[in-house]
């Protein structure tokens, strides 16, 4: 029936919608993590492949968030599937040691000069906690000293804010985290050395600093020339240990991560994300003495059901064996997000900003490339909200924020780098 023109027509739902319609119902705000809580609704992948996602609507898109950061070798690569499907047929939860630990400790103290010893844990999140613990318990040390508007996870010690001043007392960035414990924690602004010194040189209680050294939660920010180099030798002088936070950046711009790329040897590492090949890992690691500090050997207490689970341990060491013998993508990739900066840096009228660093890239709609949290939170976040919805509807999948890293994978080539720079083109003009 052709309705009259006094009535009107609901247009139909999408199968997202009406998935997200009872996710409400089920899911504290629809989602199992705050950050894919897409406005009106996000839509729900039925299945990925190469660079590529399938919505449940039935539309395909070009993935340049790739989960996040884990999937440097793009959706369901075969290689890293074998290993899964093999491991499956021997079953996949013991409570035991397997050989599996032993091999994939192996490949990342064979590709990171820092560590000496690794601990396998569930989540990036489980990772920093630990190493923060472990920080305290090895220097008998309270205090902990982040970058303001650094993410390291959502446990309690690194959810602060970062105040007024770089260098005031945290304040809860959440409900539920206590205030006396957050007192614990002090923020320094990120590329500013001098902020770090003042406040070691303030509080002799100080047992870490933990920093990515590539800022990619809200990035990426890339660190001043110089930087890394001062606040290792800063952190040194006071006798504080060094984490870098490289749950995102190791094994994503190198072999051996920001590390390596800048040469700079922390104390402590956690890792994530690319070494579990996209299943759930993290890895808390460094320096044999530090370490050793860890239960059973020491008295630090680290535990978990799924440590060392043989799934990832499978998937892991399948993408970083991947990873050794096809490690010039790396400067393939570099070039593509060269070739997307070029492609900008030609456009007119635009007044925004282009960022890269090996496959990480982001634009912000700010004059000058941010050099710190508080720079970043000056990008006109309304702008980039138009362009997500822009690359979208043109079938390019961006983080939905200001202040999250797009990626690129080994999956995308030319193609792809063609359909993302023609996304930018038509967006920014």
């Amino acid at each position: 029936m052709i309705p009259t023109p006094n009535e009107a027509v609901t247009p139909a739902k999408t199968r997202s919608e009406e998935l997200f319609e009872i996710a409400k119902t089920l899911l504290p705000g629809g989602v199992s993590s705050p950050v894919r809580a897409i406005k009106p609704y996000p839509f729900y992948v039925d299945c990925a492949k190469g660079a590529y996602l399938k919505t449940a609507d039935g539309k395909t898109l070009l993935d340049c968030c790739l989960g996040y950061g884990p999937l440097l070798l793009g959706h369901a690569h075969p290689t890293i599937q074998e290993a899964i499907s093999q491991q499956l047929e021997k079953g996949w939860l013991y409570g035991t040691p397997t050989e599996l630990e032993i091999e994939l400790a192996k490949l990342i103290t064979r590709d990171y000069t820092s560590i000496d010893m690794v601990r396998f844990c569930s989540s990036g999140s489980e990772a920093t906690m630990a190493a923060l613990r472990l920080a305290r318990g090895y220097t008998g040390k309270s205090d902990i000293v982040k970058v303001a508007g650094g993410f390291h996870g959502a446990h309690d010690a690194v959810l602060i804010k970062a105040g007024s001043g770089a260098t005031t007392m945290g304040i809860p960035d959440s409900a539920g985290v206590l205030s006396d414990v957050a007192s614990h924690t002090h923020s320094v602004a990120y590329n500013d050395a001098e902020e770090l010194e003042t406040l070691l040189s303030k509080n002799a209680d100080i047992a870490a600093f933990i920093i990515e050294p590539i800022m990619a939660n809200i990035g990426p920010i890339l660190p001043k020339p110089g930087y890394l180099k001062d606040i290792r030798e800063i952190t040194a002088a006071h006798d504080v240990l060094l984490i870098f936070d490289e749950v995102i950046t190791g094994y994503r711009i190198g072999r051996s991560g920001a590390q390596g790329y800048y040469g700079i040897r922390p104390d402590l590492t956690t890792l994530g994300k690319i070494v579990g090949g996209g299943l759930p890992l993290g890895v808390f690691s460094g320096k044999r003495e530090i370490m050793e500090c860890t239960s059973p050997q020491g008295p630090v207490y680290n535990a978990g059901t799924f440590n060392g689970h043989p799934l990832s341990m499978a998937a892991g060491i399948a993408t970083l064996n991947w990873i050794f013998e096809h490690e010039t993508m790396y400067s393939t990739l570099a070039g593509y997000t060269q070739v997307i900066a070029d492609t900008i840096a030609d456009i007119k009228g635009h007044s925004g900003t282009f960022v890269s660093i090996g496959s990480l890239f982001k634009y912000f709609f700010r004059e000058k490339a941010p050099q710190n949290y508080f720079d970043a939170k000056e990008c006109n976040t309304d702008a980039f909200l138009e362009l997500y919805m822009h690359m979208n509807k043109n079938e390019i999948f961006i983080p939905p924020s200001q202040f999250e890293t797009n990626f690129l994978s080994f999956a995308h080539a030319e193609d792809e780098i063609e359909k993302i720079c023609v996304g930018y083109e038509t967006a920014l003009k």
